[in-house]
């Protein structure tokens, strides 16, 4: 089994959310585990789209809003998925 990671489907989304529910980035950002709100802001800016899996749960459950309405999962075995599949063309 593969590492397993989550990317931000919509950062605009994500942005929103802490709007409508007043929720800070250093708020958010330590609901997630997170020490600080730097990684947080790169995520908001679309600068990086990827996290671990349990930050992601952490701020979707703090949102109060479904895993999959912000992130998509993924593994390396998706990667080498695609890998085998550009190989085979």
């Amino acid at each position: 089994m593969g590492a397993i990671w989550m990317v931000l489907t919509d950062r605009k989304k994500l942005a929103k959310l802490m709007v409508i529910q007043d929720v800070s980035q250093r708020e958010l950002a330590k609901a997630a585990g997170w020490k600080s709100h730097s990684y947080l802001g790169r995520l908001l800016r679309g600068e990086v789209n990827t996290l671990d899996l349990e930050p992601a749960v952490r701020i979707a459950m703090y949102l109060q809003v479904g895993t999959d309405d912000l992130f998509m999962s993924r593994s390396s075995s998706d990667s080498r998925r695609n890998a085998k599949r550009l190989v085979a063309a």
